[in-house]
């Protein structure tokens, strides 16, 4: 021990300065304004880490089956393609015509899934072309459309909720004038 303290009535407590009790005062109140300023960010980073976390557990929960989705896409097209296939004068006999009501079922059960949990299918003919949800494979004059219109859909495309899995494949109208006239080159 010093010898020396700052009780009252203790000879050392009259060699302090008369204003230190107002710094120390001062110091605290800033130190405490200053303490108060990070515990107000600290919870309100924490209160962020809270909703980020909340958010990307809905976003995972909400589109956990996109990647099956994605790989279905092929089925659902393949079951088209069959339903296509089938040659217009055989459609009457009842053997074919029960088969393609068979796929036809199965198709509508697949999509009527998708749907469920979803899936939607993008048919784009007659819409404007957009290069987030199409994918161009060719031009054709179609007076039909206005230049830049889908006119053709090639392959359906999906949409999971709002995210795209796969873009429609396309072929998108041009200007049926200039379709006839000669390229410059």
């Amino acid at each position: 021990m010093n010898g020396t303290s700052n009780l009252p009535g203790d000879a050392g407590a009259d060699r302090e300065p008369q204003g230190a009790p107002d710094r120390s005062a001062a110091e605290l109140a800033d130190e405490l304004a200053t303490t108060k300023d990070l515990l107000l960010r600290s919870l309100a980073e924490q209160e962020n880490s809270r909703q980020l976390a909340r958010r990307e557990r809905e976003g995972a929960v909400r589109y956990a089956a996109s990647g099956f989705a994605r790989d279905l896409l092929s089925t659902a097209d393949n079951l088209e393609r069959a339903i296509a296939s089938a040659p217009a004068d055989l459609r009457s006999e009842p053997a074919v015509a029960a088969l393609i009501d068979g796929v036809e079922a199965t198709r509508r059960a697949l999509l009527d899934a998708f749907a469920k949990h979803g899936l939607q299918r993008l048919d784009p003919v007659g819409e404007p072309f957009d290069p987030h949800r199409h994918q161009a494979s060719f031009e054709v004059a179609d007076a039909r459309y206005q230049p830049g219109v889908v006119a053709q859909v090639i392959q359906p495309g999906y949409m999971h909720h709002e995210r795209l899995l796969r873009p429609a494949l396309v072929g998108v109208s041009k200007d049926a004038a200039a379709a006839g006239a000669p390229r410059e080159t």
